[in-house]
């Protein structure tokens, strides 16, 4: 398919976040709002200049984008409060690219805030057990997730020890991250000793549970010159779901990004090869391995070798969750923007001791429900 996406004619101009760790005293809306107004003054920009608005919190089934509007004193021409999860923001900005360059919206707001941790203290999960599932009691998301991760070590010979690669590599990010809630220095034998959870995983194979909110401001590229912060253009951004329940995941080591990333890397004119650095949804383990293999970074059932030995660690050959990520940084529920807020920092030269040298390019991507939905944008400084 062609669909000759519309290559750097739109950029982020605004990226920020907010109360990452624990924020108490906070509401979702008080703290996607804080975020979108530091994006939006980041380039000049006000909620008044905003008419499209893109958004989810924790604590919303439905209307998270109408009540945030009205939180925010906006009055939209478009609005969309899809939450099909962690990959929706990625899907936002592929949306609002479309939007900007027909010209229906002229600068674009997407937010995200969750208080998960200072107000339930556990991860938000509004899924009821799927019936042909339930009789097994899976401790869900973690079982089916384990589930795909059993399936790639059986089938490809990937090792604890692998899985392992990753948290201390999103470790060793997060110690140079100042906002990143877990810092502590981590080994592979404290890795492995860890607290088992979900066979093969541990708890230092799952994500953190904390507070969080973050934001990102899009506008055509012929507006982007003239604000105040360096413009990222976005090259390329895809989606593509193929199914909900494990149960129905058609490959449990192929998701749907070996559709989609190719498809967005197309699109930018680039390859593997080309790209400085990837923002991953690493809720576990096992879904670098698996997002590096879709992406083409290496063949499918390498990325358990390719993550070997600091591999993509700092100072490793490829700069992976440069925050720390989900593992390390922060999962406030739903992590997709963080990856594009991150990305964005990097490109534009603002990541203090974590900074990526001479990074001109990055991929932010997003995972949904039990790697079921996924999207990936494609940036770079033009």
């Amino acid at each position: 398919m062609n669909d000759r996406f519309p290559r750097a004619r739109t950029a982020i101009v605004g990226a920020a976040t907010f109360g990452e760790g624990r924020c108490p005293g906070y509401e979702p809306y008080d703290m996607a709002a804080i975020a979108a107004r530091d994006a939006l003054a980041q380039c000049g920009l006000s909620f008044a200049d905003v008419d499209g608005v893109f958004a989810t919190t924790s604590n919303d089934t439905f209307g998270g984008a109408m009540h945030f509007a009205q939180y925010c004193g906006i009055r939209p021409r478009v609005m969309d409060n899809s939450r099909s999860g962690g990959n929706v923001f990625e899907s936002y900005v592929e949306r609002a690219v479309w939007l900007l360059e027909a010209g229906l919206i002229d600068c674009a707001l997407i937010a995200y805030g969750s208080n998960q941790a200072s107000a339930l203290g556990k991860l938000t999960n509004t899924n009821r057990p799927f019936p042909y599932e339930a009789p097994y009691r899976p401790v869900n998301p973690m079982t089916s997730y384990a589930l795909a991760a059993k399936r790639h070590m059986h089938q490809y010979g990937t090792t604890k020890e692998q899985l392992g690669e990753v948290a201390l590599a999103a470790r060793k990010w997060a110690q140079l991250n100042p906002d990143a809630v877990s810092r502590a220095p981590l080994t592979m034998d404290e890795y492995l000793a860890a607290r088992m959870i979900s066979d093969p995983f541990g708890k230092l194979d799952c994500c953190l549970v904390t507070d969080g909110a973050a934001a990102a401001v899009l506008t055509r590229a012929d507006r982007a010159r003239d604000l105040a912060t360096t413009p990222i253009a976005v090259l390329g951004a895809a989606s593509m779901t193929t199914h909900s329940h494990i149960l129905a995941m058609p490959d449990l080591t192929v998701t749907p990004l070996a559709e989609c990333g190719p498809r967005a890397l197309a699109q930018a004119g680039l390859t593997p090869a080309d790209i400085d650095l990837a923002e991953l949804y690493d809720a576990f383990t096992i879904n670098p391995i698996l997002f590096l293999e879709d992406l083409g970074f290496c063949p499918k059932g390498e990325g358990g070798r390719f993550v070997e030995g600091g591999a993509i660690a700092p100072g490793g050959k490829l700069a992976v969750n440069t925050n720390g990520g989900g593992l390390s940084c922060v999962h406030p529920g739903m992590y997709g923007l963080f990856t594009i807020v991150e990305a964005v920092r990097q490109l534009r030269g603002d990541a203090g001791d974590r900074q990526v040298a001479n990074a001109r390019t990055a991929i932010a991507q997003g995972n949904g429900g039990v790697l079921s939905s996924q999207a990936i944008v494609v940036l770079g400084v033009e």
